[in-house]
């Protein structure tokens, strides 16, 4: 059967098979119903960093609503991108070792820098190394798509994804659950999983003073064999807690501070070698999911964040925003990369990352004119020491980076918008290697414009053309024994994006897609220079295109369908190794799966049942420049049914159902895809 029918029939089935359940949805129409039914929630986001209707916004975005994540059990990045289009979380075999595709968009491993950028409460993650999120409490979830380095600069060139948290108020909110599951597959005998979580807020002070307390715990025992010790090498334990203390003096100054938490205390990678890997050590392929590891994988890692949010409204057009944070991340891991019982390549990594940020910015809002005027800068300081069998590594890299920003948006008539911004940013880095008493230093500037036109041609329908300019700041070669290659300069990227949004039948219907062009130049990519030594550089030019669609829609009342698509193609226009016959042009871009999809049912019955579905694919994705190595089109499905009260909730839920393998074979090395799981969830709320 073709790929492409599977989401439909699955769609179809899913409204039958609900519908079979409640009479009252058979045979009707959106037409007949329009008078009782319920329409879809009004989502306001704040993508342009300003309060908007999110049909408002001219460009691609996905938002989720406190409701929309516990419907779709969203639980971490990875199950965000199952339902943002065009969005993949590379699983890198650790925890808070991830990686995003936005579009296609991927930035190397080595650049220890993103493409899509991630912001929690405004705190910004500047690194591969702990970009995972927590998902407690929250308010609402944002995906940027397309570049924003307008509002958000560098490392943004692909998209953003913001969390929000949610605000304690005058209302006192608790929730306590939990989620005990069991793995549908494992090579040991133990499977279970748990999630045990706790929020409460409120006020201390009546209209003054706030405070709100989260936590979490989540375990699931490894489905990784040691043979060499009879027990899992890949279990994996979070703890989170996150504090939030909110000040309101005044009806027009909000003050919050927010400090979290998080401790890793895990074994290894949930990886293996091929059987081409182990043959380049000489040893027997290895039987799946099973290592013989004699050193013990362990990941010890812990974040730490604290920020500090004014808001200052100082009229019913001005307010005043001042964010400053600090987030610490410690990786502390060691592993086995030969997964055996000999002693061939072993590793042990104790660095730190850490981002002092602060932004101001001046919002202005009346009218129908919205402008925003900022500042921006911030100071990095990492710490790189890796020991293995051959070599040591000690290094630091110091960075700060400056910026002032400008957006407007302006009506130009009752049909007609103009948006238009301007970013400025600069980026400076040191890097002292203290084993070989190296040192070396870079410097990079971007000017990101951004450009849009909003057409409102009916009620309820905007469309939009807009131009856009992301970059992803240069950096430098680790290893470099050539001082040509100490450092790579920023890639750039420009987008172009023609976009509609429909609102129907009084807001029971919503529909919007977009088709878009990126042209990518100076893009960072890893160059073979001589026979044995490979670096980063800025060698390649690459085009890419694209579609995307989302709909959801409100087909009578507690019944919701939703769906999304996104294909992405980024094909190389120029690129070739300096050494040898590596002639790349024409390749597609790695870490871009073709496509991806989403379909979903769900219904509420007014006695308090509940019932859920879902189908999420993803399409072909190659791993290197080669394209010799790919992951295959895979589909998972989702589903969730139980009974909801007002103070009390009870599912049945299951992840990956049917227990689809999705490995990832890059060469020597695969990663294993997490087995499916079912399991019972609770929830008590106050």
């Amino acid at each position: 059967m073709n790929l492409f029918f599977k989401p439909i029939i699955f769609l179809g089935t899913a409204i039958l098979l609900l519908s079979a359940y409640h009479p009252a949805i058979a045979g009707q129409t959106i037409k007949d119903q329009s008078e009782t039914s319920e329409t879809l929630e009004t989502i306001t986001v704040t993508a342009q960093k300003q309060e908007e209707n999110i049909q408002d916004v001219p460009m691609g975005i996905t938002a989720f609503t406190a409701q929309g994540i516990d419907d779709a059990k969203i639980e971490s990045l990875s199950d965000l991108a199952d339902f943002v289009p065009n969005l993949t979380i590379f699983d890198g075999g650790a925890s808070g070792n991830n990686t995003p595709s936005m579009r296609g968009v991927h930035a190397p491993f080595s650049t220890l820098t993103l493409s899509t950028g991630l912001f929690i409460d405004g705190v910004p993650v500047q690194s591969i190394a702990g970009f995972e999120a927590t998902f407690l409490d929250i308010e609402r979830v944002e995906v940027l798509r397309g570049p924003q380095g307008t509002l958000y600069g560098k490392n943004t060139e692909a998209g953003v994804i913001n969390i929000i948290t949610r605000q304690p108020d005058n209302n006192f909110n608790g929730s306590l659950s939990a989620n005990i599951g069991t793995l549908l597959s494992s090579e040991n005998d133990d499977r279970l999983t748990q999630t045990y979580a706790i929020n409460l807020s409120g006020p201390i002070q009546t209209d003054k003073l706030f405070f709100g307390l989260a936590g979490k715990f989540y375990q699931k025992d490894g489905f990784i064999e040691n043979t060499a010790t009879g027990e899992p090498a890949d279990d994996r334990e979070h703890w989170f807690g996150r504090a939030h203390l909110r000040w309101t003096p005044t009806d027009q100054l909000d003050i919050s501070f927010i400090a979290t938490q998080l401790k890793y205390d895990e074994g290894g990678l949930n990886a293996n070698l091929t059987e081409y890997g182990a043959s380049l050590y000489g040893l027997p392929a290895p039987d799946y999911r099973k290592v013989s590891s004699n050193f013990k994988g362990e990941n010890n890692s812990s974040r730490q964040t604290q920020s500090l949010k004014i808001n200052y409204e100082i009229n019913e057009a001005f307010q005043l925003t001042s964010v400053t944070s600090r987030r610490v991340h410690h990786d502390r891991m060691t592993n086995d990369w030969d997964f055996s019982s000999a002693t061939l390549s072993h590793n042990d990594k104790k660095n730190e990352y850490s981002t002092l940020s602060q932004e101001l910015r001046l919002n202005y809002d009346n009218g129908g004119v919205k402008w925003i005027a900022g500042v921006y800068g911030d100071k990095d300081e990492s710490e790189y020491n890796a020991e293995t069998l051959t070599r040591i590594n000690d290094r630091d890299i110091d960075s700060n980076t400056y910026a002032v920003f400008t957006n407007l948006t302006y009506p130009l008539s009752q049909r007609f918008s103009l948006t238009g911004g301007l970013r400025y940013e600069k980026t400076e880095k040191d890097l002292q290697d203290h084993i070989k008493a190296r040192s070396a230093d870079g410097s990079w500037n971007a000017l990101t414009p951004k450009f849009a036109l909003e057409y409102r041609p009916l009620p309820g329908i905007m469309t939009y053309i807009s131009a856009s300019k992301g970059y992803r700041a240069g950096g430098f070669n680790l290893f470099a024994a050539d001082s040509e290659y100490d450092t790579f300069d920023e890639e750039e990227l420009w987008n172009y994006e023609i976009g509609v949004k429909n609102t129907f039948f009084n807001n029971r219907l919503v529909v919007n897609a977009c088709i878009f062009l990126m042209d990518i130049s100076d893009m960072q990519v890893t160059q073979k220079i001589s026979e044995d030594k490979s670096y980063l550089t800025n060698a390649a030019e690459a085009t890419g295109k694209g579609v995307e669609l989302e709909l959801t829609g409100k087909i009578t009342t507690g019944l919701t369908v939703m769906a999304g698509f996104g294909y992405t193609h980024i094909e190389f226009d120029d690129f070739k190794d300096k050494f040898g016959t590596g002639d790349y042009q024409g390749n597609t871009s790695p870490y871009s799966p073709e496509y991806t999809f989403n379909i979903g049912a769900q219904y509420r019955w007014e006695n308090g049942f509940y019932a859920r579905a879902d189908l999420v694919g993803y399409g072909e994705m190659y791993f290197g420049t080669t394209n010799k190595y790919k992951r295959d089109p895979y589909q998972i499905v989702n589903a969730k049914i139980g009974y909801e009260t007002e103070h009390f909730d009870i599912y049945l839920y299951g992840k990956n159902i049917f227990d689809e393998k999705y490995d990832s074979i890059n060469g020597d090395c695969i990663t294993y895809s997490n087995p499916g799981e079912v399991g019972l969830q609770v929830t008590y709320r106050l």
